[in-house]
């Protein structure tokens, strides 16, 4: 546990009594920005809070789990509230709305691709490809009571948004095809390539296993 001094908002100082995590995350705020100050502003530390937000809220409002519309301005209203800069609340409402594969599934990719925007969506494909994302794929699947595989129902090519935002009737084994094993040739920074190389293989791999065996040949 530690205590620390915060300004309510009156502007009076107060003491707070802070958990054990919540003081580390502030130690290593502290410890980024002033490890940052002397780098130019493409990687200074409003950089990494960026991408630190970002990564924080990106899932809030997926459109798979909205239940109600009002949920979509959670983010700005709290980015609103906590009084964030301006430029800093841009970027992050930016990398949020045009992160998801649904935004160039038809190969239209982000015109407006900015470092922590790549930094943040690499991220975040990357639990979506390899030995997890194939965890998270069934896991999905299994919540929408989708079939394992109907050999009658073909993966979709050329889809539009509108056309993979309405995925209900389709495979868990035909989202491999319409999104995972394409996402190694989305990434954005060098490190997501390099990385996206070794999880792609491996579900190449689980996806012949999966036709074998279902075919009856392993």
């Amino acid at each position: 546990m530690g205590i620390i001094s915060r300004e309510n908002m009156n502007g009076k100082k107060v003491l707070i009594m802070i958990g054990r995590r919540e003081e580390r995350v502030r130690k290593a705020e502290e410890m980024v920005e002033k490890a940052m100050k002397s780098q130019d502003a493409s990687h200074d530390a409003s950089h990494a809070l960026r991408v630190e937000l970002a990564a924080l809220f990106h899932d809030i409002a997926d459109y798979k789990y909205i239940r109600d519309p009002s949920e979509e301005k959670i983010v700005e209203n709290f980015l609103n509230e906590e009084g964030v800069e301006e430029n800093i609340k841009s970027k992050i409402l930016k990398i949020i709305k045009g992160m998801g594969f649904k935004e160039e599934v038809n190969g239209n990719g982000n015109t407006e691709c900015f470092p922590e925007f790549g930094v943040v969506q690499d991220a975040d494909r990357l639990d979506a490809i390899g030995a997890i994302g194939i965890a998270r794929c069934f896991t999905f699947g299994g919540s929408r009571k989708r079939l394992l595989h109907d050999p009658a129902i073909l993966p979709r090519s050329d889809l539009s948004k509108e056309q993979y935002m309405n995925s209900e009737q389709q495979t868990t084994i035909n989202h491999f095809h319409e999104k995972l094993l394409k996402v190694k040739d989305m990434m954005k920074t060098k490190a997501g390539q390099r990385r996206a190389e070794r999880r792609h293989k491996f579900m190449e791999e689980f996806v012949k296993e999966f036709y074998d065996e279902w075919n009856g040949l392993s």
